[in-house]
């Protein structure tokens, strides 16, 4: 367990638990598949982002869990349905469940992970909350879109993609923090200061593995290297390596990107790694870190704070 998950031990342990509960159905294909990625494990950023925020708080109710839950099964549905889209079959380093199960329980088991997290959240019976979920879920939806159509498109530009990695991770990290604000009684000034908190570390945190796909170890990352160029997805490193290179350079990761072509990923990586790209795109994370460190002034000095410090700063400092 890595230190900022500590601060939060006992909880953490209860909605691991409460999961388990909530995948409960009488089709034991949808048990199956939901078990399988809970024990995938992962580092279960989203939900200990609300147990942070909450207890950072001061919250003293119990309903921090089932948010937390309802949080991780968004972002679980979202997977799901990602590694369909993107013909995925490594997460983890495990089988994705369209590799082992196929494509449809995939997408279906997503949509009972969507509509369950909706129970919950009736449940919990704050309608900001609901407002922000219904909101987040989805502006995922407009990135994943968003995201197809910039597939294997080498035009895009980096406000184009900042948008798409706020819609596809920020704003889930965003509303992890904001919810837990109303949730815990927040002023005005603190809610605003964890939203913002969430929305800069999740920028950092999808810099750093848009990063990773051109330099990572793909045992530790759990997934293959190089995927996003086999999927023609125009990252940062891709865009900053085109407007710095050489024309010739240029063209070159334009085609790899049109083609989806994995065989041209170490002529790619090359240049990536010339046009000081890497560094560029590990430069924005570490900003948006430091700007999400820099949100936390407006909370009282306890463990959570100190923890949720640890966390932006592992964010960026990750192999995986």
């Amino acid at each position: 367990m890595l230190p900022f998950h500590q601060a939060v031990a006992d909880d953490f342990e209860a909605v691991n638990q409460l999961i388990i509960e909530q995948l409960e159905s009488n089709v034991d294909l949808v048990e199956n598949i939901g078990h399988y990625l809970v024990e995938a494990g992962g580092k279960r950023l989203r939900p200990l982002l609300v147990l942070l925020s909450a207890n950072a708080l001061q919250y003293q109710g119990r309903q921090h869990l089932q948010l937390a839950a309802i949080i991780e099964f968004i972002h679980t549905a979202t997977l799901l349905h990602d590694d369909v889209v993107d013909i995925s079959n490594m997460r983890r380093g495990r089988l994705t469940a369209n590799a082992k199960w196929g494509n449809a329980p995939s997408v279906l088991v997503g949509d009972f992970l969507y509509s369950r997290a909706f129970q919950i959240m009736v449940a919990i019976g704050d309608m900001e909350i609901m407002r922000v979920l219904s909101d987040t879920t989805n502006t995922i939806s407009e990135g994943e879109v968003q995201q197809l159509v910039n597939a294997k498109d080498p035009s895009v530009s980096e406000a184009n993609y900042l948008e798409v990695i706020y819609k596809k991770t920020g704003a889930l990290f965003e509303a992890a923090c904001d919810t837990a604000a109303i949730l815990g009684g927040a002023s005005d000034a603190q809610r605003q200061a964890l939203k913002q908190f969430g929305y800069h570390l999740g920028l950092a945190f999808q810099l750093i593995d848009d990063a990773l796909d051109y330099e990572g170890d793909p045992e530790t990352l759990g997934k293959n290297v190089g995927d996003d160029l086999a999927e023609g997805k125009p990252t940062l490193p891709l865009i900053h390596a085109m407007a710095q290179g050489t024309e010739k350079e240029a063209e070159t990761i334009a085609q790899a990107i049109r083609e989806g072509d994995i065989g041209m990923l170490d002529a790619v990586v090359t240049i990536v790694k010339q046009t000081g790209a890497l560094e560029y795109t590990l430069k924005c994370a570490n900003e948006h870190a430091q700007k999400a460190i820099d949100q936390l002034q407006l909370l009282e000095d306890t463990p959570y704070r100190t923890a949720m410090e640890q966390l932006a700063k592992f964010s960026v400092g990750r192999d995986h």
